[in-house]
């Protein structure tokens, strides 16, 4: 391929990615606004919630003035009135007395960021993204952010999309794209040059980590070597890890239906016996899967009847157990104790 060709295909390739970046940063900001301009549609506390508190932070999802904003509810209370704050985000998660908060900054040229902030509210760090928000996960001891973007398309939908996951501290630099990580899939080092990796997911040490890696139709579940840069398969089938509170066990969606558009159910793979359980939700599922405690999930669905948003859910990681409601106009939730 000529020099005058390969320019060629960039130049092309960065229109695409710019033309889909301002369309998506239009759409994101009209939601917005009629959103923020309906009225209330859920019950809202005047009061702080102590962030020592055990509690749950979401997005909110509900019409009116706070739509988009970082939100808080009494781990005790989930359905109760909610504490909305002033931070907007697309993506939440908080743990360890750290908040990540992705965001698209509509524009002539949009932008997205990733910020993040203590416990009382202070910014601690930020830097761009280079897409569309899509996962953040904080380490349990709030010292490491997990970021993904798109930077082409804007889901996971098999060859339709490119993703960019890093991995950053709190206290100044980081790990750089997980992608420049080696690879190893049953027991061989593998370099394919379409390769993916998101949606990760920490354990409790200061190394270990879970994601998705991917290349072409194939995804694996990988554990993560901060320290030796490397992402080893234990499980193939599995995207958008979430490992339980004990250590035992991963949540992770599992696409069941072959060809160009999939359908995610929820399964559960304990680490020991490497036996998988694939939950009774039938409905499709693209979200990463978050752990109310040792024995029940949490996760986000859209709302058929109204674009922009959507409800958290809860079910049982055991075969048979039915979904039920959670939070009503809520996404991205995280536990915090």
């Amino acid at each position: 391929m000529s020099a005058r060709v390969r320019w060629a295909w960039l130049s092309a390739i960065t229109v695409v990615v710019l033309a889909g970046a301002i369309g998506y940063g239009v759409w994101s900001f009209v939601q917005y606004q009629q959103r923020q301009n309906s009225p209330v549609s859920v019950a809202v506390s005047s009061k702080n919630l102590n962030p020592s508190a055990p509690h749950i932070a979401f997005r909110n999802t509900a019409a009116g003035d706070g739509y988009g904003h970082v939100a808080t509810v009494p781990l005790a209370s989930p359905r109760g009135a909610r504490t909305v704050t002033s931070t907007v985000c697309d993506r939440v998660y908080a743990a360890g007395g750290t908040l990540s908060c992705l965001s698209t900054n509509p524009g002539i040229v949009t932008t997205f960021e990733a910020e993040v902030y203590a416990s009382d509210g202070k910014a601690l760090r930020s830097w761009p993204l280079p897409g569309i928000p899509s996962r953040t996960r904080v380490s349990p001891d709030g010292t490491l952010v997990a970021s993904t973007a798109f930077v082409t398309g804007h889901a996971y939908a098999p060859a339709s999309f490119a993703t960019v996951t890093v991995i950053n501290k709190i206290s100044g630099g980081g790990y750089g794209n997980l992608e420049d990580f080696t690879l190893i899939v049953g027991g061989r080092k593998i370099a394919p040059v379409d390769r993916n990796v998101w949606g990760v997911t920490f354990a409790p040490d200061d190394r270990t980590f879970y994601a998705t890696a991917a290349s072409g139709d194939r995804t694996w579940l990988v554990r993560g070597d901060l320290k030796k840069r490397t992402l080893t398969s234990i499980h193939e089938t599995a995207e958008c890890p979430s490992l339980s509170p004990d250590g035992t066990r991963i949540a992770y969606k599992k696409n069941i239906t072959p060809g160009p558009v999939p359908h995610w159910n929820i399964a559960v793979l304990d680490l020991s016996t490497g036996k998988e359980t694939v939950l009774a939700e039938s409905r499709s599922v693209d979200d990463q899967v978050e752990w109310l405690d040792n024995d029940t999930l949490l996760y986000g669905l859209p709302r058929a009847s109204a674009v922009g948003d959507d409800d958290v859910w809860s079910i049982k990681a055991a075969a048979g157990a039915a979904p039920q409601m959670f939070i009503e106009h809520a996404w991205s939730p995280s536990v915090v104790h």
